[in-house]
């Protein structure tokens, strides 16, 4: 703000009546930033609390994993015997993309 006013720049509100150019305009600006940020705080400490009382019950957040069981172990094991990940793909019914990032995601070198 001090940045702002040393290059007399203002910030006046038709509708609320503020004015930084004064004393009390300047004062109820300050009082608005504080407030603002007074409540964002607050929701992020909210949202903080929210994901630990779900983890505590177990939750996990995110989307669930696409290929899962007997489906994965029987896709691993494909990728293993030498099927390529195209063939993998149009036996399994699975996207490519999908089939890269489980595999990323279970850090699996086939």
């Amino acid at each position: 703000m001090t940045t702002l006013k040393d290059q007399q720049v203002a910030f006046r509100s038709l509708t609320e009546g503020m004015d930084t150019t004064t004393a009390s305009g300047e004062l109820l600006f300050h009082i608005f930033g504080a407030l603002a940020q007074y409540e964002r705080a607050l929701i992020q400490e909210r949202v903080v609390a929210g994901l630990a009382a779900a983890k505590r019950r177990g939750r996990i957040g995110g989307r669930p994993p696409a290929i899962v069981g007997e489906k994965l172990d029987a896709i691993i094991s494909a990728l293993n015997s030498g099927m390529s990940k195209a063939a993998v793909c149009r036996n399994f019914g699975v996207k490519r993309t999908t089939l890269i990032e489980t595999l990323a995601r279970l850090k699996c070198p086939a």
